[in-house]
Parts: structure tokens; C-alpha cells; sequence
């Protein structure tokens, strides 16, 4: 009797495990570009990405305006630099690699894109 319970519980653990990772899927363009303001807002003021930043490029400040384009995955597609005060090509370039290599802890729609505008302050 005891090793049916514990057969249960090992079959619930393996059959509800996938449902505790799995990514929230967003359908609406604010809350999309909501969650994207909230994260890169997060990863710009990470100790990981600041000392990543202060190594190379320490005297760097301003604002650069970007559109950020997602896919489906929650990868990020496209990095378009739309406006900055920022007039370093090497920090956009560093920036741009840092922000194409992020994968956002949500997902969208099947065949769903949504760009991003959102204004990066050093």
C-alpha cells in the first residue's frame, strides 16, 4: 500500500513538473511592453551587467532610445538605437550584443511579434 502512495506522488511530481516552468504567455501589447520595461530595467541596474559595463566603458552617460522587437520565445529580435545622446559606437554595440543575447522570462502568441520602444538612462 505504502509504495502505491509513493508511486502516486512520484507520477504527480512528473506529470505537474513541466506546468511549474513553463512561461506565462502574454496576449496584450501594454502588459508585453510592460513585463520588457521591467526586466531590462532589472538587467540595466544588475550587478552582472554594471560591472560588465563599468569595465570597458565606466565614463559612458546619457540616454539611448531604442525599439526592441520580441518573438514568440521571448527572444529578442531585432535592437534599433532610435535616438541618443550617447556617442560612443562601441557602447552601442556592446549594448545592443548584451540586449540580443536576453531572453525574457515570458512568451507570446504563436506567430506573435510586438516592438518595444523603451528609453535606457546611464
Amino acid at each position: 500500500m505504502r509504495q502505491i502512495y509513493i508511486y502516486s506522488f512520484a507520477l504527480f511530481l512528473f506529470v505537474s513538473a513541466p506546468s511549474f516552468s513553463q512561461k506565462k504567455v502574454l496576449t496584450d501589447e501594454e502588459l508585453v511592453s510592460e513585463m520588457v520595461t521591467k526586466e531590462l530595467d532589472e538587467i540595466f541596474h544588475s550587478d552582472d551587467f554594471l560591472k560588465k559595463k563599468n569595465k570597458k566603458f565606466e565614463t559612458v552617460t546619457g540616454t539611448i532610445v531604442t525599439d526592441i522587437g520580441i518573438i514568440q520565445s521571448g527572444k529578442v529580435s531585432t535592437f534599433f538605437k532610435v535616438d541618443s545622446d550617447i556617442n560612443n559606437p562601441n557602447f552601442t554595440n556592446f549594448l545592443s550584443e548584451y540586449i540580443l543575447e536576453h531572453k525574457f522570462y515570458f512568451k507570446l502568441q504563436k506567430q506573435q511579434r510586438y516592438k518595444v520602444r523603451y528609453s535606457i538612462t546611464f
